[in-house]
């Protein structure tokens, strides 16, 4: 394959945020204002979409549609998913100072990428209000990416729109997209660089997939870690993932092996 030049990740479950709970604190606060609730699986199944995407999606779930229905006497409206969209962006913006600390091996494997000249972009389902606040504080604890794209920048097209990747490309100068992976810890992550033409790549430990904490995952046993990682390796590879790694450790040996000759040798 061509050179790698350019590494896109996304933000919270992948880069900052251990298992991505501020949006999800976010999301079950906003629903609870407005009458329901939501499942835990049921909020987390659209991560990585843009956020009002996000709500509209969980609102149009039956069983949730059929609860909106019962409460309000109606179908959910437009101006209902915009309610409660705007209600989550109110919580997100003062919970998201304290979700910003790099996941472990973030800002080491990021170190090694720059060393070997790969620039470092990012995209996400947050807003540019919401990465204002995310991008200093990460900065501060040392991950910073050359460049970062929100849904603001692309008309609100977000994933699974390829856009956002393709304004990275843009921003930083990238020729083709054989020159880019994409590192996400969702389904929709999976889709956007399936969509991009890029090689794509989930991350299992931290992802929201997986939707563990730190501590809960430290305290499975070998086993059910082994489980928790392999029902996320299947979605993932379910949803477009080139490949998958364990954590952000796993990136620049993955790189190494397709720069490899042997592999250009097995593509040709």
């Amino acid at each position: 394959m061509s050179r790698i030049t350019a590494v896109i990740f996304d933000w919270a479950g992948t880069t900052v945020d251990y298992g991505s709970f501020a949006p999800i604190e976010a999301f079950m606060e906003a629903f609870r204002r407005h009458g329901i609730e939501p499942s835990l699986e049921e909020v987390r199944q659209p991560m990585g979409m843009a956020k009002r995407d996000h709500v509209r999606t969980v609102l149009e779930s039956r069983r949730l549609a059929a609860e909106w229905l019962k409460l309000h006497g109606r179908a959910v409206h437009e101006d209902d998913v915009e309610a409660i969209y705007r209600e989550s962006e109110r919580q997100l913006l003062a919970l998201l100072p304290r979700y910003a600390e790099p996941k472990p091996h973030v800002v080491e494997a990021v170190g090694l990428l720059r060393d070997r000249g790969i620039k470092i972009g990012s995209t996400t389902g947050y807003t540019d209000a919401m990465m204002k606040i995310v991008v200093p504080a990460a900065c501060r604890a040392g991950y910073c990416p050359d460049a970062w794209v929100t849904p603001d920048s692309t008309e609100k097209l977000g994933r699974p729109w390829p856009f956002m990747i393709f304004e990275n490309m843009k921003r930083l100068r990238i020729l083709s997209v054989d020159q880019v992976i994409k590192v996400g810890d969702t389904i929709a992550d999976m889709k956007e660089g399936r969509n991009a033409g890029v090689v794509t790549v989930g991350v299992l430990e931290g992802s929201s997939l997986m939707g563990l904490t730190e501590e809960e995952y430290r305290a499975l046993s070998l086993g059910e870690r082994t489980e928790a990682r392999e029902k996320a390796r299947r979605q993932y590879l379910a949803h477009g993932a080139s490949h998958v790694i364990n954590d952000m450790s796993g990136l620049l040996p993955l790189i190494e092996r397709l720069e490899s000759p042997s592999a250009a040798r097995c593509e040709a």
